[in-house]
């Protein structure tokens, strides 16, 4: 305002000035180009002054918001530094509250209902080979049932429910842990046998029942009848996690569960999430299926549970067997990973305890994008015998898949396709060897209900085997 009142009195000592001068010449006579420079020099001082008139308000506006926003950041501070007080507080109030002990208070109804979840599978097949009748089967109801008890402690149980003609041959099929499903009058199933009087039995198995405490974010402690982790499928793909509708030929040499204990856990590879897991457990092993020391009865699918018939409470020989999994994951990408594991379980198997077993799995698998996926085992056993001596069991197979999604065909149904092929091989080391190759489909109806079939070639050198085998199975999971 200064300047503008300093140009003000500049303007009009001009035209006083120039009065004076004018002032003898008041009577003379003023051309028009005079008089024109004159009037163009007042309009451009007019204009000048109203420019600095502008340009004062626009600096005096910037002021104002610069005071505005200042009081403003002073606000906010405030704000932040009562809301970084009010957190210490807090964190001071929660970690005195941790070292005193807290009255344990009832579980109401809700929390219960909120803690506890029911999931599981059901498969229903439809199956014919060449050398036998083709037949429509209930194959499996596998409910699982969970429960978490706090923040450190969970529980997890399965059962399989299983439909099977009386007096058929052994099946393929596999409960929802893994382990081998064969004919009701082997004692190897360890199942509770119901026929009614009937031409068929109903059998209800114990597939697994673990109790889990989180120890820290590194190790668990797992106690029960566990899922071994020899390899990964027991414990990723058996059951309606198995986009076949049955099981690889090797996983018959290796148990899916054990009673026992185990110590498990993972640590990350640094920050591109990578990970190193780990496993090691101590369990009954497999046992003798009447006591002797033969080949032939050899108990791989967990007869040893601890518990005699007569009441008793005895392991079936004189010490546990002991195993356990490293196993890395390498990530590359998004959908882009691989996984590489060892595993393995050895102790004795007779009851006398004069006989060893031990296996051994690798495992690998691997995903390339959302549509690729390749998985596969290699698994060994050795066991000693009273009648064949060393018995060497092996056997591998290799499993791949390709959503048709990937090929971006705007068809009905396509994209809900997935094609499958696997090819397997056991070797049981009394005499028999089983090759065969699968040819398969998955059809997603839902993400949960899965449309399923195989086609299979079988090479053995028991005659008495079919040599061609379709499976049709709907599988759901929930």
């Amino acid at each position: 305002m200064i300047k503008i009142n300093g140009m003000k009195f500049g303007l009009v000592a001009t035209s006083y000035a120039l009065g004076l001068m004018f002032t003898p010449l008041a009577n003379a006579e003023v051309s028009e180009a005079d008089f024109n420079a004159l009037k163009q020099a007042v309009q451009q001082l007019s204009e000048q002054v109203k420019n600095l008139q502008q340009t004062n308000l626009v600096v005096q506006q910037m002021h104002e918001n610069d005071l505005k926003q200042v009081k403003e950041l002073q606000a906010k501070l405030s704000e932040t530094q009562k809301t970084a007080e009010s957190a210490e507080q807090k964190s001071i109030a929660a970690s005195q509250a941790q070292t005193q002990p807290k009255p344990r208070m009832p579980l109401d109804e809700a929390s219960v209902n909120h803690n506890f979840q029911m999931l599981g599978d059901a498969e229903f097949q439809y199956a014919t080979a060449d050398k036998q009748h083709g037949a429509f089967m209930q194959a499996d109801f596998a409910p699982i049932f969970l429960y978490r008890g706090g923040d450190n402690i969970l529980f997890e149980a399965g059962f399989d429910f299983i439909l099977q003609n009386n007096g058929g041959t052994p099946g393929m099929l596999t409960d929802s842990a893994g382990n081998p499903v064969l004919n009701v009058f082997n004692t190897a199933t360890n199942t509770i046998p119901n026929s009614n009087g009937k031409g068929y039995t109903t059998t209800i198995n114990l597939s697994f029942a673990q109790l889990d405490y989180v120890m820290n974010d590194y190790l668990t402690l797992c106690v029960g009848n566990l899922v071994l982790p020899l390899g990964t499928y027991s414990e990723r793909s058996a059951g309606w996690l198995n986009k076949f509708p049955d099981s690889p030929l090797a996983r018959g040499i290796v148990p899916g569960t054990g009673i026992g204990a185990e110590l498990r856990g993972a640590v990350p590879l640094g920050d591109s999430g990578k990970i190193f897991n780990y496993s090691v457990f101590g369990v009954n092993g497999p046992g003798s299926a009447d006591g002797t020391g033969n080949a032939g009865q050899l108990d791989i699918a967990g007869g040893n549970v601890g518990f005699r018939s007569d009441g008793g409470v005895a392991n079936l020989h004189g010490s546990p067997s002991g195993g356990g999994r490293l196993g890395v994951f390498l990530p590359f990408k998004p959908h882009y990973d691989l996984e590489l594991g060892v595993s393995g379980q050895a102790g004795e198997w007779d009851n006398a305890g004069t006989h060893l077993w031990m296996a051994g799995v690798l495992d690998a698998s691997l995903h390339l994008g959302p549509n690729i996926e390749v998985k596969g085992e290699y698994i060994m056993s050795r066991f000693g015998s009273d009648d064949a001596g060393l018995v060497h069991q092996q056997g591998w197979w290799v499993q791949a898949g390709y959503k048709l999604a990937g090929l971006n065909l705007e068809l009905p149904g396509i994209n809900n396709m997935e094609l499958l092929g696997r090819y397997d091989s056991l070797r049981d080391g009394m005499g028999t060897t089983t090759r065969r190759t699968s040819v398969g489909f998955v059809y997603y109806l839902t993400g949960a209900l899965l449309l399923e079939g195989d086609y299979e070639f079988i090479n053995c050198t028991d005659s008495a085997q079919p040599t061609t085998q379709l499976i049709l199975q709907m599988s759901y999971g929930f």
